[in-house]
């Protein structure tokens, strides 16, 4: 079994950075910093479901994005979560909100229809991230 992408996660992100467990995702919807971590590993549903030495890995790429996120957008809050209803395949959110934002306080889900990046802010935002 090798690894597949969810199609609904290839439909609706960009893919940024592989990291050595996750390739790193942004949700192409220029309202948030909305970022996905999904381990690079086939069939995965849980986060449960990663061995020890994956699990140990997940946690140390969620902090380093956790603490990218919070140095370049200085969010009012980050949200982390997995959720999976929609997705089942093992991915986790990082979505940097601000008291300002077209949601707060609100989930991101559905309260706006998305609007895509423009080539423009994809560059500012690769290069502000050096991913």
């Amino acid at each position: 079994m090798t690894f597949e992408l969810a199609p609904e996660l290839q439909r609706d992100c960009i893919e940024l950075a592989n990291w050595p467990l996750c390739k790193v995702l942004l949700m192409n919807d220029s309202q948030y910093p909305w970022f996905i971590l999904v381990p690079t590993v086939p069939g995965l549903r849980e986060i449960i479901d990663l061995d020890e030495q994956q699990q140990t890995q997940f946690w140390q790429e969620s902090k380093q994005l956790s603490e990218l996120l919070m140095s370049v957008f200085t969010p009012d809050k980050l949200n982390v979560a997995a959720l999976g209803n929609m997705v089942p395949q093992l991915h986790v959110h990082h979505i940097a909100r601000f008291e300002d934002d077209a949601a707060w306080p609100k989930p991101v889900w559905g309260v706006n229809p998305a609007k895509a990046y423009t080539e423009a802010q994809l560059v500012e935002l690769k290069k502000a991230l050096a991913l």
